[in-house]
């Protein structure tokens, strides 16, 4: 008679590691910086181009004021004083503010208002802004102003 131990069984335990070798992760990390290096400058324009189009949008909001107001009192010097203690400020009005506003002044019919980037932000590069009483529409960077290259 024979009695079966534990001892006697032969037991087969094979253990796998599982993970990636250091080649493996330096090569992701090589994938990813590269795909950062040719994205960053891309989201980079892109914040700089909507952060123009916040300030061209609250520049046609100033015209329309503009133009509500003359309606209402008749003349443009009966709002010369009330349309620059409102409007001639920084923009935008709430965070850090990217442009300086002017209005022509004193306000008469043939108006213009220019956004000026303010130095040390992010806009500083990125040219004047400008719209006139005509709709017409200028950033200084591109010449000559035409009207459609605002963008």
């Amino acid at each position: 008679m024979m009695i079966n131990t534990s001892q006697d069984r032969a037991v087969n335990i094979s253990v796998s590691q599982q993970g990636f070798t250091l080649v493996e992760v330096m090569i992701v990390v090589a994938i990813i910086g590269i795909l950062a290096a040719i994205s960053y400058p891309s989201y980079q324009r892109y914040v700089i181009k909507t952060k123009r189009v916040d300030m061209m949008s609250e520049m046609q909001n100033i015209a329309s004021e503009i133009e509500s107001r003359k309606l209402a009192q008749g003349s443009y010097s009966a709002i010369s004083a009330g349309v620059k203690t409102d409007f001639s400020t920084a923009y935008p009005r709430q965070g850090t503010a990217l442009y300086d506003v002017t209005i022509t002044d004193p306000l008469v019919a043939k108006w213009t208002i220019i956004a000026s980037p303010k130095t040390g932000t992010q806009m500083a590069s990125d040219g004047n802004l400008s719209l006139n009483y005509q709709g017409v529409k200028c950033r200084t960077t591109i010449t000559p102003c035409t009207g459609e290259n605002w963008n």
